[in-house]
């Protein structure tokens, strides 16, 4: 295991880069579709040309064309979109493996979902990444003919494996292998079909052999499929921020129920400008998010009859001590001035849980994630019990009578 303080430089210069990396290419992907959805392909158009759109940006007047096919000659200069995807993948797996892979016991493996080793829990998550990608690119060569065939076999797929994968790592982990699936997938359609396809059509324009259609439109498919996975996996990148979601107990379903929601504001825009556009999609996208913000909200917390303590100043005195030796116990390990936890040299969030008055400041915060939502401790690492939750839980009910 990496000293803490490297570990965490690595993974905020990796992540940076990460993030960085996706930037460039979603917005790639973004304006490319924007494009083909807004080119002008109505009246006289020049020789070769499918249509063409005026802009302007940055004080500049641009005209940009698209051809039908290629132009009878390729320019000197031609500008290629790979990298960017290219770059993304590839931190995103070495931030997989900073993050989630070198800290296993601590960020993928929960013992109360799945006892595993380190080992197998590490295997299992590349065997899935590597197994989505041969599974996926063999059903778009044969499901090919049928769009809507293939997008209801790879939804019940990856419903299985998100349901899977949360039934064998934390949420946090299962959600974030749902994740490089999908951005596997991305990278493969650039790297195995859309790269291809293009040198395939340059190559051809260059011999001065006829361009087959065939090419151009299976990269511009693979490029929509990417294009509607891009608001899923953005999500699935901030997820671990939000433990509202990955912590549920039907966290597979509100993961399947954000991909489904997303994919639908993405058609939304892509369609906006289309004659076949539909008004209805983006507020009824808005209103399924909002409506599933209401319905995963945890129920109110009741602290167990057995254990309830009498309101008297004296045992309201107690418990407030009780439950402060089991947070300091329990959370200052790693939140506090000088962690003892070899995980980390400063305290995650600048948290700190050392004194009675840090304790009482954040009350609220530790209520949720050690109560409600139980994913403090991470991972449970000092094996905080369900008596020591329990009576952290009427702590706070009790300070806020």
């Amino acid at each position: 295991m990496l000293d803490g303080h490297y570990n965490e430089w690595l993974n905020l210069l990796v992540r940076w880069f990460h993030i960085t990396a996706g930037i460039a290419w979603i917005g790639a992907s973004f304006y490319f579709n924007w494009l083909e959805n807004n080119l002008v392909r109505t009246g006289k158009q020049k020789d070769g040309i499918s249509g063409y759109l005026w802009a302007i940006h940055g004080g500049g007047i641009y005209r940009l064309e698209k051809y039908k096919s290629a132009p009878e000659k390729m320019p000197e200069t031609l500008h290629w979109f790979k990298w960017e995807a290219y770059t993304t993948w590839l931190t995103g797996i070495a931030l997989l493996f900073v993050q989630y892979y070198m800290n296993a016991n601590l960020y993928l493996i929960d013992p109360q979902v799945m006892a595993l080793e380190a080992w197998q829990a590490v295997a299992i998550g590349i065997l899935v990444i590597v197994a989505t990608w041969v599974i996926y690119h063999k059903l778009c060569d044969l499901l090919a003919h049928n769009p809507q065939l293939l997008v209801f076999v790879g939804f019940v797929l990856m419903s299985l494996a998100a349901y899977g994968l949360t039934q064998v790592f934390s949420g946090r982990g299962a959600f974030i292998h749902v994740g490089a699936m999908i951005g596997t997938m991305m990278v493969g359609n650039v790297a195995h079909v859309i790269m291809p396809s293009q040198r395939a059509l340059i190559a051809a324009v260059e011999k001065g052999e006829e361009v087959d259609p065939k090419y151009g439109a299976k990269a511009l498919l693979r490029s929509r499929h990417n294009n509607y996975l891009t608001l899923p996996i953005l999500f699935i990148m901030i997820s671990n921020h939000y433990p509202s979601t990955f912590s549920d107990s039907l966290n597979w379903a509100i993961l399947l129920g954000l991909v489904v929601i997303s994919m639908a504001i993405r058609h939304h825009f892509n369609i906006q400008h289309k004659p076949e556009k539909s008004a209805w999609i983006l507020p009824v996208g808005v209103v399924a998010l909002l409506g599933l913000a209401f319905i995963t909200k945890p129920a109110p917390y009741v602290a167990p009859v057995t254990a309830a303590v009498e309101q008297s100043a004296d045992a309201t005195a107690a418990l407030n001590n009780k439950a402060k030796d089991i947070i300091v116990e329990r959370c200052a390990s790693c939140h506090a001035v000088a962690p003892s936890s070899e995980m980390f040299t400063a305290a995650p969030l600048g948290i700190l849980l050392e004194t009675q008055e840090q304790i009482d400041s954040l009350s609220e915060r530790i209520f949720q994630r050690s109560v409600v939502l139980k994913t403090m401790p991470l991972a449970n690492i000092t094996q905080m019990t369900d008596e020591e939750r329990d009576v952290i839980g009427q702590w706070y009910s009790a300070n806020q009578k």
